[in-house]
Protein backbone atom coordinates (compact mmCIF):
# COMPACT_ATOMS: atom_id res chain seq x y z
CA UNK A 1 0.00 0.00 0.00
CA UNK A 2 1.60 3.22 -0.84
CA UNK A 3 1.09 6.35 1.74
CA UNK A 4 1.89 9.94 0.97
CA UNK A 5 5.41 11.05 2.84
CA UNK A 6 5.85 14.49 4.55
CA UNK A 7 8.99 15.08 7.52
CA UNK A 8 7.22 16.61 10.57
CA UNK A 9 7.13 19.91 11.03
CA UNK A 10 9.98 21.43 12.91
CA UNK A 11 9.66 23.22 15.76
CA UNK A 12 10.67 27.05 15.22
CA UNK A 13 13.30 26.53 18.40
CA UNK A 14 15.92 24.84 16.78
CA UNK A 15 17.91 27.51 15.56
CA UNK A 16 20.83 27.11 13.33
CA UNK A 17 20.40 22.97 14.19
CA UNK A 18 16.89 22.85 11.91
CA UNK A 19 18.81 22.27 9.08
CA UNK A 20 21.08 19.73 10.33
CA UNK A 21 17.96 17.99 11.32
CA UNK A 22 15.95 18.87 8.64
CA UNK A 23 19.23 16.38 6.40
CA UNK A 24 19.08 13.59 9.05
CA UNK A 25 14.94 13.35 8.71
CA UNK A 26 15.67 13.05 4.83
CA UNK A 27 18.08 10.70 5.18
CA UNK A 28 15.90 8.70 7.30
CA UNK A 29 13.18 8.82 4.70
CA UNK A 30 15.54 8.12 1.70
CA UNK A 31 16.73 5.43 3.63
CA UNK A 32 13.37 3.46 3.98
CA UNK A 33 12.34 4.03 0.88
CA UNK A 34 16.00 2.32 -0.65
CA UNK A 35 15.91 -0.64 2.12
CA UNK A 36 12.07 -1.46 1.30
CA UNK A 37 11.92 -4.29 -1.56
CA UNK A 38 8.73 -5.34 -2.71
CA UNK A 39 8.25 -9.07 -2.13
CA UNK A 40 6.28 -10.75 -4.58
CA UNK A 41 3.60 -13.37 -3.47
CA UNK A 42 3.66 -16.65 -4.52
CA UNK A 43 0.79 -18.57 -3.37
CA UNK A 44 2.02 -21.52 -1.30
CA UNK A 45 4.92 -20.47 -0.44
CA UNK A 46 4.93 -16.84 0.89
CA UNK A 47 2.89 -16.39 4.27
CA UNK A 48 0.16 -14.28 4.81
CA UNK A 49 -0.37 -13.17 8.30
CA UNK A 50 -3.48 -12.70 9.99
CA UNK A 51 -2.38 -9.50 11.31
CA UNK A 52 0.40 -7.03 10.46
CA UNK A 53 2.01 -3.48 10.64
CA UNK A 54 1.77 -1.45 7.42
CA UNK A 55 4.30 1.17 8.04
CA UNK A 56 5.94 3.79 5.64
CA UNK A 57 8.60 6.53 5.54
CA UNK A 58 6.44 9.07 7.54
CA UNK A 59 6.59 6.37 10.67
CA UNK A 60 10.29 5.96 10.68
CA UNK A 61 11.00 9.95 10.04
CA UNK A 62 8.46 10.79 12.73
CA UNK A 63 10.60 8.28 14.47
CA UNK A 64 13.71 9.48 14.48
CA UNK A 65 12.56 13.00 15.28
CA UNK A 66 11.38 12.25 18.46
CA UNK A 67 14.47 10.36 19.30
CA UNK A 68 16.60 13.83 18.28
CA UNK A 69 14.66 15.21 20.82
CA UNK A 70 16.19 12.61 23.11
CA UNK A 71 13.10 13.20 26.10
CA UNK A 72 12.85 9.64 26.73
CA UNK A 73 9.16 10.01 28.09
CA UNK A 74 6.10 11.18 27.05
CA UNK A 75 6.57 14.62 25.42
CA UNK A 76 5.23 16.88 22.42
CA UNK A 77 4.35 14.06 20.36
CA UNK A 78 2.59 12.36 23.04
CA UNK A 79 0.32 15.66 23.86
CA UNK A 80 -0.32 16.31 20.54
CA UNK A 81 -1.63 12.50 19.86
CA UNK A 82 -3.76 12.58 23.73
CA UNK A 83 -5.37 15.59 21.99
CA UNK A 84 -6.51 13.93 18.71
CA UNK A 85 -7.31 10.67 19.37
CA UNK A 86 -10.20 11.64 21.29
CA UNK A 87 -11.95 13.43 17.61
CA UNK A 88 -12.11 9.72 16.88
CA UNK A 89 -14.79 9.01 19.71
CA UNK A 90 -16.85 12.23 19.66
CA UNK A 91 -15.28 13.07 23.08
CA UNK A 92 -13.65 16.51 23.98
CA UNK A 93 -11.61 15.66 26.83
CA UNK A 94 -8.14 14.71 25.96
CA UNK A 95 -6.57 10.93 25.85
CA UNK A 96 -4.39 9.56 28.02
CA UNK A 97 -1.57 7.47 26.77
CA UNK A 98 -0.27 3.91 28.30
CA UNK A 99 1.82 1.06 27.08
CA UNK A 100 -0.21 -1.14 26.00
CA UNK A 101 -3.90 -1.72 25.43
CA UNK A 102 -4.00 -4.25 28.44
CA UNK A 103 -2.84 -1.29 30.58
CA UNK A 104 -5.62 0.83 28.75
CA UNK A 105 -8.01 -1.89 30.35
CA UNK A 106 -5.74 -1.63 33.51
CA UNK A 107 -6.29 1.98 34.02
CA UNK A 108 -10.24 2.19 33.50
CA UNK A 109 -10.83 -0.52 35.28
CA UNK A 110 -8.99 0.32 37.93
CA UNK A 111 -10.11 3.54 38.16
CA UNK A 112 -13.99 2.40 39.26
CA UNK A 113 -12.51 1.48 42.45
CA UNK A 114 -10.23 4.71 43.01
CA UNK A 115 -10.54 6.61 46.12
CA UNK A 116 -10.32 9.97 44.15
CA UNK A 117 -13.75 8.90 43.21
CA UNK A 118 -15.22 10.39 46.20
CA UNK A 119 -14.12 13.38 45.47
CA UNK A 120 -16.15 13.95 42.15
CA UNK A 121 -19.44 12.63 43.96
CA UNK A 122 -19.04 9.82 41.93
CA UNK A 123 -18.73 5.99 44.04
CA UNK A 124 -15.87 3.73 43.95
CA UNK A 125 -16.78 -0.17 44.25
CA UNK A 126 -15.91 -1.94 46.57
CA UNK A 127 -14.53 -4.98 47.37
CA UNK A 128 -16.34 -8.18 46.41
CA UNK A 129 -18.62 -5.81 43.88
CA UNK A 130 -20.09 -7.60 40.76
CA UNK A 131 -18.86 -6.84 37.23
CA UNK A 132 -20.46 -8.49 33.78
CA UNK A 133 -18.33 -9.16 31.41
CA UNK A 134 -18.47 -11.77 28.68
CA UNK A 135 -17.03 -15.14 28.79
CA UNK A 136 -15.75 -15.21 25.69
CA UNK A 137 -12.69 -12.83 24.91
CA UNK A 138 -9.37 -11.84 25.69
CA UNK A 139 -8.38 -12.20 29.25
CA UNK A 140 -6.75 -8.48 29.88
CA UNK A 141 -10.42 -7.30 29.59
CA UNK A 142 -11.47 -9.22 32.68
CA UNK A 143 -8.01 -9.78 34.71
CA UNK A 144 -8.43 -5.95 35.87
CA UNK A 145 -11.63 -7.53 37.82
CA UNK A 146 -10.07 -10.12 39.22
CA UNK A 147 -6.94 -8.13 40.36
CA UNK A 148 -9.15 -5.05 42.08
CA UNK A 149 -10.92 -8.06 44.10
CA UNK A 150 -14.32 -7.77 42.22
CA UNK A 151 -16.29 -10.86 40.82
CA UNK A 152 -16.35 -11.27 37.00
CA UNK A 153 -20.45 -12.38 36.31
CA UNK A 154 -19.90 -13.80 32.48
CA UNK A 155 -21.91 -14.11 30.22
CA UNK A 156 -22.99 -15.55 27.32
CA UNK A 157 -22.84 -14.15 23.23
CA UNK A 158 -24.80 -14.10 20.70
CA UNK A 159 -23.24 -16.66 17.81
CA UNK A 160 -23.94 -14.66 14.74
CA UNK A 161 -21.88 -11.43 16.36
CA UNK A 162 -19.41 -12.56 18.60
CA UNK A 163 -21.09 -9.98 20.84
CA UNK A 164 -22.89 -10.27 24.21
CA UNK A 165 -26.36 -8.57 23.62
CA UNK A 166 -27.99 -6.06 25.84
CA UNK A 167 -30.89 -8.48 27.00
CA UNK A 168 -28.14 -11.05 28.03
CA UNK A 169 -26.23 -8.21 30.04
CA UNK A 170 -29.51 -6.88 31.55
CA UNK A 171 -30.14 -10.25 32.91
CA UNK A 172 -27.17 -10.65 34.52
CA UNK A 173 -27.90 -7.82 37.10
CA UNK A 174 -27.92 -8.35 40.45
CA UNK A 175 -28.14 -5.89 43.72
CA UNK A 176 -24.09 -6.35 44.24
CA UNK A 177 -23.97 -5.28 39.75
CA UNK A 178 -21.85 -2.07 39.98
CA UNK A 179 -20.20 -1.95 36.46
CA UNK A 180 -20.28 -3.48 32.94
CA UNK A 181 -16.55 -4.04 31.03
CA UNK A 182 -17.14 -5.23 27.47
CA UNK A 183 -15.34 -5.41 24.24
CA UNK A 184 -16.38 -5.13 20.84
CA UNK A 185 -15.59 -8.40 19.22
CA UNK A 186 -12.69 -8.27 16.46
CA UNK A 187 -14.37 -4.83 15.32
CA UNK A 188 -17.99 -5.68 15.32
CA UNK A 189 -19.46 -3.53 18.02
CA UNK A 190 -22.20 -4.95 20.59
CA UNK A 191 -25.16 -2.20 20.97
CA UNK A 192 -22.98 -0.02 23.64
CA UNK A 193 -25.36 2.73 22.80
CA UNK A 194 -28.35 0.37 24.45
CA UNK A 195 -26.12 -0.47 27.43
CA UNK A 196 -24.96 3.18 28.42
CA UNK A 197 -28.16 4.19 28.39
CA UNK A 198 -29.64 1.19 30.82
CA UNK A 199 -26.20 1.72 32.75
CA UNK A 200 -27.18 5.55 33.48
CA UNK A 201 -30.17 4.33 34.37
CA UNK A 202 -29.03 1.55 37.22
CA UNK A 203 -26.50 3.58 38.13
CA UNK A 204 -23.82 1.63 36.70
CA UNK A 205 -19.97 2.19 35.22
CA UNK A 206 -19.91 1.10 31.31
CA UNK A 207 -16.55 0.83 30.42
CA UNK A 208 -15.98 0.07 26.38
CA UNK A 209 -13.15 -2.27 24.98
CA UNK A 210 -12.17 -0.48 21.51
CA UNK A 211 -8.51 -2.21 20.90
CA UNK A 212 -9.88 -4.29 18.15
CA UNK A 213 -13.13 -1.95 17.07
CA UNK A 214 -11.16 1.34 16.39
CA UNK A 215 -13.18 3.06 13.30
CA UNK A 216 -16.54 1.23 14.35
CA UNK A 217 -19.73 3.11 14.59
CA UNK A 218 -23.10 2.06 15.78
CA UNK A 219 -25.94 4.50 14.14
CA UNK A 220 -23.24 6.44 12.93
CA UNK A 221 -21.62 7.62 16.48
CA UNK A 222 -18.25 6.17 16.86
CA UNK A 223 -17.79 3.31 19.50
CA UNK A 224 -16.12 4.51 22.69
CA UNK A 225 -18.65 7.39 22.58
CA UNK A 226 -20.87 5.91 24.52
CA UNK A 227 -19.00 4.83 28.38
CA UNK A 228 -17.53 6.33 31.15
CA UNK A 229 -14.22 4.65 29.55
CA UNK A 230 -12.97 3.74 26.22
CA UNK A 231 -9.79 1.88 25.54
CA UNK A 232 -7.57 1.13 22.85
CA UNK A 233 -4.72 -1.01 22.17
CA UNK A 234 -1.61 -0.07 19.57
CA UNK A 235 0.24 -3.11 19.44
CA UNK A 236 1.54 -3.80 15.54
CA UNK A 237 -1.49 -6.18 14.99
CA UNK A 238 -4.26 -3.13 15.78
CA UNK A 239 -5.79 -0.90 13.59
CA UNK A 240 -2.74 1.64 13.94
CA UNK A 241 0.53 0.76 15.62
CA UNK A 242 3.03 2.38 18.06
CA UNK A 243 4.72 -1.09 18.52
CA UNK A 244 3.47 -1.36 21.87
CA UNK A 245 0.91 1.19 23.18
CA UNK A 246 -2.41 1.79 24.00
CA UNK A 247 -4.83 4.90 25.30
CA UNK A 248 -7.94 5.45 27.68
CA UNK A 249 -10.54 7.74 26.77
CA UNK A 250 -12.61 9.43 29.34
CA UNK A 251 -16.16 10.35 29.22
CA UNK A 252 -15.25 13.54 31.09
CA UNK A 253 -12.79 15.38 32.99
CA UNK A 254 -13.30 14.16 36.52
CA UNK A 255 -12.75 10.67 34.94
CA UNK A 256 -9.92 11.38 33.26
CA UNK A 257 -8.46 12.81 36.48
CA UNK A 258 -9.10 9.79 38.47
CA UNK A 259 -7.24 7.68 35.58
CA UNK A 260 -4.82 10.09 34.94
CA UNK A 261 -3.67 9.78 38.98
CA UNK A 262 -3.78 5.66 38.48
CA UNK A 263 -1.63 5.42 35.25
CA UNK A 264 0.71 8.14 37.11
CA UNK A 265 1.74 6.14 40.54
CA UNK A 266 -1.56 7.23 41.64
CA UNK A 267 -0.25 10.41 42.63
CA UNK A 268 -2.32 13.49 43.20
CA UNK A 269 -0.39 15.65 41.46
CA UNK A 270 -1.22 16.16 37.51
CA UNK A 271 1.76 18.31 36.05
CA UNK A 272 3.11 17.20 32.73
CA UNK A 273 7.29 15.28 33.03
CA UNK A 274 9.83 17.84 33.54
CA UNK A 275 6.89 20.54 34.93
CA UNK A 276 6.54 21.55 38.66
CA UNK A 277 3.97 23.62 40.62
CA UNK A 278 1.47 23.84 37.76
CA UNK A 279 -1.48 24.04 40.45
CA UNK A 280 0.13 27.27 41.73
CA UNK A 281 0.21 25.98 45.32
CA UNK A 282 2.73 22.81 45.22
CA UNK A 283 3.69 23.18 49.22
CA UNK A 284 0.49 24.50 50.25
CA UNK A 285 -1.74 21.33 50.46
CA UNK A 286 -3.42 19.78 53.26
CA UNK A 287 -4.33 15.92 51.97
CA UNK A 288 -4.49 12.74 54.31
CA UNK A 289 -3.01 13.07 57.08
CA UNK A 290 0.07 14.45 55.93
CA UNK A 291 1.71 18.13 57.16
CA UNK A 292 0.20 20.92 55.93
CA UNK A 293 2.51 21.69 52.62
CA UNK A 294 3.57 18.02 52.06
CA UNK A 295 5.43 18.28 48.22
CA UNK A 296 2.22 18.28 46.36
CA UNK A 297 4.39 15.89 43.58
CA UNK A 298 5.19 13.01 46.15
CA UNK A 299 0.99 12.97 47.44
CA UNK A 300 -0.98 9.68 46.29
CA UNK A 301 -4.41 9.80 46.73
CA UNK A 302 -4.71 6.51 44.80
CA UNK A 303 -3.03 3.06 44.87
CA UNK A 304 -1.85 3.67 41.32
CA UNK A 305 0.83 2.58 38.16
CA UNK A 306 3.47 3.89 36.10
CA UNK A 307 2.36 2.70 32.56
CA UNK A 308 2.98 6.04 30.43
CA UNK A 309 4.26 5.97 26.90
CA UNK A 310 7.78 7.48 25.84
CA UNK A 311 7.59 10.15 22.99
CA UNK A 312 8.98 7.99 19.88
CA UNK A 313 5.99 5.66 20.78
CA UNK A 314 3.50 8.55 20.40
CA UNK A 315 5.28 9.76 17.41
CA UNK A 316 4.89 6.61 15.53
CA UNK A 317 1.15 6.89 16.13
CA UNK A 318 0.60 10.12 15.47
CA UNK A 319 1.63 9.71 11.94
CA UNK A 320 -0.11 6.49 11.84
CA UNK A 321 -3.68 8.28 12.63
CA UNK A 322 -3.29 10.06 9.64
CA UNK A 323 -3.31 7.30 7.93
CA UNK A 324 -6.44 5.28 9.55
CA UNK A 325 -8.88 6.41 7.69
CA UNK A 326 -7.25 4.53 4.41
CA UNK A 327 -6.87 1.35 7.36
CA UNK A 328 -10.34 1.27 7.90
CA UNK A 329 -11.60 1.13 4.48
CA UNK A 330 -9.20 -1.00 3.48
CA UNK A 331 -10.17 -3.67 6.39
CA UNK A 332 -13.86 -2.88 5.36
CA UNK A 333 -13.17 -3.59 1.39
CA UNK A 334 -11.09 -7.17 2.15
CA UNK A 335 -13.92 -8.55 4.67
CA UNK A 336 -16.53 -7.85 2.34
CA UNK A 337 -14.34 -9.61 -0.54
CA UNK A 338 -14.03 -12.86 2.20
CA UNK A 339 -17.01 -12.62 2.69
CA UNK A 340 -18.96 -12.35 -1.02
CA UNK A 341 -16.36 -15.34 -1.60
CA UNK A 342 -17.97 -17.55 0.98
CA UNK A 343 -21.53 -16.96 -0.10
CA UNK A 344 -20.97 -17.28 -3.95
CA UNK A 345 -19.07 -20.75 -3.36
CA UNK A 346 -21.34 -23.70 -2.82
CA UNK A 347 -18.82 -25.68 -0.89
CA UNK A 348 -17.75 -22.91 1.57
CA UNK A 349 -21.42 -21.61 2.25
CA UNK A 350 -22.41 -25.14 3.55
CA UNK A 351 -19.81 -25.40 6.00
CA UNK A 352 -18.60 -21.74 6.50
CA UNK A 353 -20.49 -19.13 8.64
CA UNK A 354 -18.92 -15.86 8.75
CA UNK A 355 -19.97 -13.61 11.90
CA UNK A 356 -22.39 -10.99 10.78
CA UNK A 357 -22.44 -6.93 11.56
CA UNK A 358 -24.23 -6.26 14.57
CA UNK A 359 -27.64 -4.74 13.30
CA UNK A 360 -27.54 -1.19 13.62
CA UNK A 361 -23.43 -1.08 13.16
CA UNK A 362 -20.77 -0.12 10.82
CA UNK A 363 -17.80 -2.54 11.81
CA UNK A 364 -13.96 -1.87 11.45
CA UNK A 365 -13.26 -5.44 11.20
CA UNK A 366 -10.18 -6.52 12.74
CA UNK A 367 -10.13 -10.00 11.40
CA UNK A 368 -12.56 -12.48 9.67
CA UNK A 369 -14.55 -14.46 11.87
CA UNK A 370 -15.41 -17.57 10.72
CA UNK A 371 -17.80 -20.64 12.47
CA UNK A 372 -16.95 -23.90 10.84
CA UNK A 373 -20.66 -26.55 10.77
CA UNK A 374 -20.37 -29.93 12.91
CA UNK A 375 -19.34 -31.45 9.80
CA UNK A 376 -15.51 -30.02 9.99
CA UNK A 377 -13.24 -30.38 11.96
CA UNK A 378 -11.72 -27.33 12.93
CA UNK A 379 -8.44 -27.66 14.38
CA UNK A 380 -7.37 -29.81 11.58
CA UNK A 381 -8.87 -27.12 9.40
CA UNK A 382 -6.53 -24.38 10.87
CA UNK A 383 -4.24 -26.36 11.03
CA UNK A 384 -4.31 -27.22 7.09
CA UNK A 385 -4.48 -23.60 6.45
CA UNK A 386 -1.52 -22.69 8.16
CA UNK A 387 0.78 -25.29 6.37
CA UNK A 388 -0.76 -23.77 3.35
CA UNK A 389 0.80 -20.82 4.52
CA UNK A 390 -2.49 -18.98 5.82
CA UNK A 391 -2.18 -17.49 9.41
CA UNK A 392 -4.86 -18.20 11.48
CA UNK A 393 -6.73 -17.42 14.92
CA UNK A 394 -8.81 -18.82 17.23
CA UNK A 395 -11.70 -16.10 18.73
CA UNK A 396 -8.64 -15.23 21.69
CA UNK A 397 -9.33 -17.24 24.70
CA UNK A 398 -12.56 -18.80 24.03
CA UNK A 399 -14.51 -19.92 26.92
CA UNK A 400 -12.40 -18.35 29.47
CA UNK A 401 -14.01 -20.33 32.66
CA UNK A 402 -12.22 -23.17 31.06
CA UNK A 403 -8.59 -21.66 30.73
CA UNK A 404 -6.20 -22.47 33.32
CA UNK A 405 -5.48 -19.15 34.68
CA UNK A 406 -9.02 -18.98 36.36
CA UNK A 407 -9.48 -22.53 37.65
CA UNK A 408 -8.82 -20.69 41.32
CA UNK A 409 -10.78 -17.23 40.60
CA UNK A 410 -14.35 -16.25 41.76
CA UNK A 411 -16.36 -15.55 39.37
CA UNK A 412 -20.26 -16.18 38.42
CA UNK A 413 -21.79 -17.22 35.25
CA UNK A 414 -25.49 -15.68 34.40
CA UNK A 415 -27.33 -18.30 32.24
CA UNK A 416 -25.65 -20.75 30.34
CA UNK A 417 -22.62 -20.18 28.25
CA UNK A 418 -23.70 -22.68 25.50
CA UNK A 419 -22.57 -20.32 22.48
CA UNK A 420 -19.57 -19.35 23.99
CA UNK A 421 -18.49 -23.16 24.04
CA UNK A 422 -19.53 -23.94 20.48
CA UNK A 423 -17.28 -20.72 19.57
CA UNK A 424 -14.12 -22.18 21.50
CA UNK A 425 -14.49 -25.65 19.71
CA UNK A 426 -16.03 -24.73 16.07
CA UNK A 427 -14.94 -21.07 15.33
CA UNK A 428 -11.55 -19.51 13.73
CA UNK A 429 -10.36 -15.99 12.08
CA UNK A 430 -8.20 -15.35 8.66
CA UNK A 431 -6.76 -11.97 7.94
CA UNK A 432 -8.14 -8.36 6.56
CA UNK A 433 -5.42 -6.69 7.27
CA UNK A 434 -4.21 -3.17 4.63
CA UNK A 435 -1.35 -5.61 3.43
CA UNK A 436 -3.88 -7.92 1.91
CA UNK A 437 -3.80 -7.23 -1.82
CA UNK A 438 -6.80 -9.48 -4.13
CA UNK A 439 -4.23 -12.35 -4.72
CA UNK A 440 -3.61 -12.98 -1.02
CA UNK A 441 -7.62 -12.92 -0.85
CA UNK A 442 -7.94 -15.60 -4.07
CA UNK A 443 -5.89 -17.37 -2.48
CA UNK A 444 -7.34 -17.88 1.40
CA UNK A 445 -10.97 -18.23 -0.93
CA UNK A 446 -9.23 -21.32 -3.18
CA UNK A 447 -7.32 -22.78 -0.24
CA UNK A 448 -10.72 -22.72 2.16
CA UNK A 449 -12.45 -24.44 -0.65
CA UNK A 450 -10.25 -26.99 -0.87
CA UNK A 451 -9.15 -27.59 2.92
CA UNK A 452 -12.98 -28.02 4.09
CA UNK A 453 -13.69 -30.78 2.11
CA UNK A 454 -10.60 -32.34 3.13
CA UNK A 455 -11.81 -32.00 6.97
CA UNK A 456 -15.14 -33.17 7.13
CA UNK A 457 -15.62 -34.76 10.48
Amino acid sequence: MTMSSQLPQLEENLGRFKTERFAVLQAARDYFLASQNSKTFIPGETYIPVTTKVVDSNDLTFLIDASLDLWLTAGRYAREFESKIPTYFGRKTSGLLVNSGSSANLVAISSLGAPMMEDFKMKPLDKGAEVITAAAGFPTTVNPIIQNGWIPVFVDVDLNTLNATPEAVMAARTPKTRAVVLAHTLGNPYRSDQLAEWCKKEGLYLIEDCCDALGATINEAPVGSFGDYATLSFYPAHHITMGEGGVVISRDGRLKRVAESMRDWGRDCWCEPGQDNTCGKRFDWTLGQLPCGYDHKYTYSNIGYNLKVTDMQAAVGLSQLDKLPKFIEARRKNWKKLYEGIQNSPVLKEDLSPALPTQGTNPSWFGFPLHCSDRIHRDRLVRTLEEKKIGTRLVFGGNLTKQPAYRNVQYLISGSLSATDQIMAKSFWIGVHPALEDAHIHYMLDQLEKTVKLCKV
